[in-house]
């Protein structure tokens, strides 16, 4: 188990693999986001993107699964997140690309109210099969401390 105590500052982690298909981004779409150039190849195609593109909050929820597989693959204690500092999309996400992120915690510390949590700041990049930039994050994230004994 990965406790707060565990968590180094500085360290830096690669993982996930998500391939991203245009029924999930039409699907997304149609229930989150259905702005026309999620939704069709026409309507894409007269904008900047060129071409039909994923929602930036759909990019954030294939990021979002890669992080929950990363953090049961290391069995974190994780107790949730109180937020995110910044979020930016950086380039477009298109049917057929494969995304991957990487993490660097930025700083922790115990929490002052709840001795038995700590929290942790990171930096979340997600590429694409080209290891262009797609997304970055900063998050909070909320851990459990190492129990006594």
């Amino acid at each position: 188990m990965q406790y707060f105590e565990d968590i180094a500052v500085g360290a830096v982690a690669r993982f996930g693999h998500y391939a991203v298909t245009r029924d999930e981004v039409i699907e997304f779409a149609r229930k989150y986001d259905p702005q026309p150039f999620h939704l069709s190849d026409e309507a894409a195609a007269a904008t900047h993107f060129g071409r039909l593109s994923a929602s930036g909050w759909h990019s954030c929820a294939m990021v979002m699964a890669m992080l929950v597989e990363q953090l049961r693959a290391v069995e974190q204690a994780g107790l949730g997140s109180p937020g995110i500092d910044e979020l930016r999309w950086l380039t477009p996400v298109f049917p057929g690309d494969t995304l991957r992120c990487e993490t660097e915690v930025l700083e922790k510390r115990v929490s002052r109210s709840r001795p038995e949590m700590g929290i942790y700041k990171s930096r979340l990049t997600a590429f694409n099969q080209h290891d262009a930039a797609v997304l970055t994050m900063v998050s909070n994230a909320l851990i459990a401390t190492r129990p006594a004994g």
